[in-house]
């Protein structure tokens, strides 16, 4: 069977592809000029920042043609299994925290405040022109870290090395400084001493008001500061109970008590033990319990002992009292004294002087007699 072909068909068909042809080679040609990753450039693509603070996407962008009308950045999230592009604006959490810092021409660089850990995930950037939209095919990847000190190790004695440290989840550019109590740390690095026990935190200069959460340094030490408190009632009488509590610093606390007296005699100086436990009670003033008490506190790691405290009779209430009464019985004898002493003066002169007129007399009757008897 022959076939007949048609010149016109074929022309037509002709045509047709090679117009075809023209617009594919176009095409290419623009999607070769023009890809979209060319158009938008991320500074760096995956910063890290900490909990609280602020970061900023140092972001840029060209064309060739048109220009911006419209920009928007955009975070990728998972809704119902989809990985989709949610536009930061629609987001409730991002409302006040997300500033655009860029411009219509070529920044395109956002800022985000008070950053939190669901910040942490991917971000895209687009923008329209008047004839075409683009969008970032590359992402930004966020990473929000906490900030955790450490002491290392967390308990120790007196004397031992410490070392502190200020870990992250990301790798950061800055460097740390430690606070105890409020108070900053000269070293990360310490011999530990009883007053570094503490509450320690850390965070970047720079950015000292972003803290971690604290870490607990324990220190443990032999008993200090060893000292005695007495006690007794108001009113002292013969038969008043006196109370001797024994108090130290360690840790952990002391839980040993021991009480010695130290009694003078005549060839040496001892120490006797008279009791244990915190409190050393006499139960009435007598005169056995003069002399020098010390109490001597200890736990593991030691002992240590208190100066000594001094009990006498003489210094009791009662005899104190005494000697206040026998101060004023003093102070009004002395008043006493002054007012008569004038008038024993006078009577002592007038005395005197009545008495030597009666010699006289008797000298004078004497002489008389003496010269009757000699006529």
């Amino acid at each position: 069977m022959e076939t007949t072909s048609n010149p016109s068909l074929h022309f037509v068909f002709c045509i047709n592809s090679k117009r075809m042809i023209a617009v594919l080679g176009l095409l290419i040609l623009r999607a070769g000029a023009v890809p979209a990753d060319r158009y938008v450039t991320f500074e760096n693509p995956n910063p890290c920042a900490v909990e609280g603070s602020s970061v900023k996407f140092r972001c840029s962008y060209t064309y060739d043609f048109g220009s911006a009308i419209n920009t928007a950045w955009y975070k990728g999230e998972t809704r119902n299994g989809t990985w989709t592009r949610v536009k930061l604006s629609d987001l409730p959490s991002y409302e006040n925290r997300s500033e655009y810092v860029g411009d219509l021409q070529q920044d395109c660089s956002l800022a985000l405040h008070d950053l939190q850990p669901n910040d942490t995930g991917y971000y895209y950037f687009r923008f329209d022109t008047e004839s075409y939209g683009w969008r970032s095919r590359e992402s930004v990847y966020l990473s929000v870290t906490e900030l955790s000190a450490t002491v290392n190790p967390d308990t120790v004695r007196v004397g031992d090395s410490v070392t502190l440290g200020c870990r992250t989840s990301c790798q950061l550019h800055s460097t740390a400084v430690w606070f105890k109590d409020g108070r900053l740390v000269a070293k990360p690095e310490f011999q530990a001493q009883a007053e570094d026990a503490g509450n320690y935190f850390c965070a970047f200069k720079g950015q000292e008001s972003l803290q971690s959460d604290p870490v607990a340094l324990n220190v443990q030490y032999p008993p200090l500061n060893v000292s005695v408190e007495v006690s007794y009632p108001s009113i002292l009488t013969a038969n008043s109970a006196v109370n001797l509590t024994c108090s130290s610093s360690a840790n952990p606390a002391a839980e040993n008590y021991t009480w010695y007296k130290r009694t003078p005699s005549p060839s040496s100086s001892f120490l006797l033990q008279v009791g244990s436990g915190q409190v050393l009670s006499l139960p009435s003033e007598e005169a056995s319990h003069t002399g020098l008490y010390l109490c001597q506190a200890g736990n593991a790691l030691g002992e240590n002992t208190s100066t000594g405290v001094l009990l006498s009779m003489k210094d009791d209430f009662s005899t104190i009292a005494l000697h206040q009464t026998l101060l004023r019985a003093g102070f009004g004898l002395k008043v006493v004294i002054l007012l008569v002493l004038p008038l024993i003066v006078i009577c002592c002169c007038k005395r005197r002087q009545s008495k030597s007129a009666v010699d006289k007399e008797e000298n004078d009757r004497d002489f008389e007699n003496f010269s009757a008897a000699r006529s």
